[in-house]
């Protein structure tokens, strides 16, 4: 076995689960092209836009990928490379884009609402609250950790700073020209070349503003944390088409290159493997820390396998601009699969190591991903330096994507979390239990909350405040540990929401049910050890996860009580 052979294995693996896999979800979840989506019904300019599927696949996946199929897989590796590859490959055919196109399935059905509402039409508007309040906590996590990641790598590499800056002002110019009759094809024919020109000018000529202004390196980073906080705030109240769809549109074909350069260096490479397949349940680092296998493994590797945050993407801006409900299996499942290609390509670059070579090398999981794919992709000829910038230009620019996005979703949330009980309307195949009806005077107090606290612009910059105080406080490095789980916790309740409509509608639930029971198992068995590791010396990570473990279990009661409802009417009509 070497890498060649384990990546021609997995792209075959990947084809026959997206077209006979994904197929039968689509045809499981009985998608209907004849039916209007929100984008076409709600077309407001702003959110719902209905959207070239090419356009959107390229948001979505920007979106989605980030950093998280690169750093998790490499960390992983620690147990031994296989149990990473065995995970990547079911994890992602058979539980995360089912998750990934289920959730946006079911906001797309109920007028683009997220998967909270959903909550509420199932478990009643406490599970909804709970649930809402719990992702809009992991989305501040989210804008603080990728904020102050490509604040760091803006200050390291001001050609990264440079051609991400670019980026921003093409992409208002390209929604421009392509709101204005020039076609998508056109207006990529003339501005994807200019991405790549992009990044050799960024390369070139760097904007180095610690050499400019004589700042220090701390000094420097600050300055990045303010700009790219002001650049979210904007990103999130912009309409899609003039920056955030734009953007993520040109940048993604950065990662396709990537990708596709990734697997022919691969090809011709053809590195040999050298390092340890399996390493035990248990392993223990140099300084006597031991990891567990299970449940680290499913923690560790979410992007790639399965991603709560991918749920929060698809029913918040995705569901928004899918313009026919055909296009769901391509954005929804299919993004899911590449990023498993990219997961699988991430192992690769590293197990052509040694063991004690990848002890070394993999502290820092970006670079060690960037100098894996440059040096097989030196065999094609190409200087391996310029490789390695494109590469770490390519990683910092989905950061960016997922720090802008987060903050997009985080609005939306909050927006969410002050609206009254939704009333589902009729014909989405969705019955409202314990539906609370509100009086006349607890409505108009409710709608002015709601106008000052949940406007787009204050929902916003509540935000990125909050996590701008995280990283000024130094919280969001703190809590680091405990985001992982909490991701795949967020799944887990995803997945049990889908369920639970499965059940309603009389369908079978074994495709939902089984991946709800091991992510939910895996999660708060992480949040368990956690605890258990962090009780007496970090009160933050110990009450975070106290908090985590309680919600969950919350939920899990009210999923019982619906469960148990729905089988009482059915046996007793």
């Amino acid at each position: 076995m070497n890498g060649f052979m384990i990546l021609v294995l997995a792209l075959v693996y990947f084809a026959i689960g997206y077209k006979f896999y994904g197929g039968f979800i689509a045809r499981f979840f009985k998608v209907d092209d004849n039916l209007p989506t929100p984008a076409v019904e709600n077309n407001d300019g702003v959110d719902y836009v209905p959207t070239h599927p090419a356009v959107l696949f390229g948001h979505h996946f920007a979106s989605i990928a980030g950093a998280g199929p690169i750093i998790g897989p490499i960390i992983a590796c620690k147990f031994g490379w296989i149990p990473a590859l065995i995970w990547i490959l079911v994890g992602c055919v058979f539980v995360g884009a089912v998750h990934d196109f289920a959730a946006l399935f079911l906001s797309v059905r109920n007028k683009g609402k997220s998967i909270g509402y959903v909550i509420e039409g199932l478990m009643s508007i406490w599970g909804r609250q709970m649930f809402l309040f719990f992702c809009w906590a992991c989305l501040i996590l989210v804008v603080a950790v990728f904020g102050l990641l490509v604040a760091t790598t803006f200050a390291m590499s001001p050609s990264v700073a440079t051609a991400s800056i670019i980026f921003i002002l093409m992409a208002p110019v390209f929604g421009f020209l392509t709101s204005r009759g020039v076609s998508l094809k056109i207006a990529s024919c003339i501005f994807v070349p200019l991405v790549f020109a992009t990044v050799y000018i960024a390369a070139v000529y760097p904007l180095n503003i610690a050499e400019i202004f004589n700042l220090s390196e701390e000094q420097v980073k600050n300055v990045w944390l303010i700009f790219l906080a002001v650049y979210a705030l904007v990103a999130s109240v912009t309409p899609v088409q003039w920056l955030l769809q734009p953007r993520d549109y040109l940048s993604s074909y950065l990662l396709y290159v990537m990708i596709a350069l990734g697997i022919v260096g691969i090809m011709v490479y053809n590195p040999e493997i050298k390092m340890t397949g399996y390493k035990g349940l248990v392993v223990t680092d140099a300084v006597g820390n031991s990891s567990y296998l299970f449940p680290e493994l499913f923690i560790l590797i979410a992007c790639g396998a399965c991603s709560g945050f991918h749920s929060l993407v698809s029913s918040g801006t995705t569901s928004k601009q899918i313009r026919s409900e055909k296009d769901m299996q391509i954005v929804g499942y299919g993004a899911m699969i590449v990023e498993g290609i990219l997961g699988v390509m991430s192992l690769i670059a590293v197990i052509y190591l040694t063991d004690d070579s990848f002890a070394e090398v993999g502290k820092n999981q970006v670079m060690a991903f960037s100098k894996g794919i440059s040096a097989f992709v030196g065999e094609l000829g190409l200087p391996q330096h310029i490789v390695e910038v494109f590469i770490s230009l390519s990683i910092s620019a989905f950061m960016l994507t997922s720090l802008d996005t987060a903050t997009r979703l985080g609005r939306f949330v909050w927006q969410e979390l002050f609206s009254p009980s939704y009333s589902y309307a009729s014909g989405t195949g969705i019955s409202v239990i314990n539906h609370r009806e509100y009086s006349a005077k607890t409505v108009k107090i409710i709608g002015i909350i709601r106008k000052i606290v949940a406007n787009p612009v204050v929902a916003s910059l509540l935000v990125v405040c909050l996590a701008g105080f995280l990283v000024a406080t130094g919280s969001a490095n703190t809590i680091w540990p405990v985001f992982g789980a909490s991701n795949q916790l967020l799944a887990s309740l995803t997945l049990l929401a889908i369920t639970l409509y499965l059940m309603q509608k009389g369908c079978s639930i074994m495709v939902t049910f089984i991946p709800t029971v091991l992510m939910m198992i895996m999660s708060i068995w992480g949040l368990v050890q956690l605890v258990n590791k962090f009780i007496i010396s970090n009160m933050v990570i110990t009450v975070t996860s106290i908090f985590l473990i309680v919600m969950a279990v919350l939920m899990v009661i009210l999923s019982f009580i619906v469960m148990y409802r729905n089988m009482k009417i059915r046996r007793f009509g």
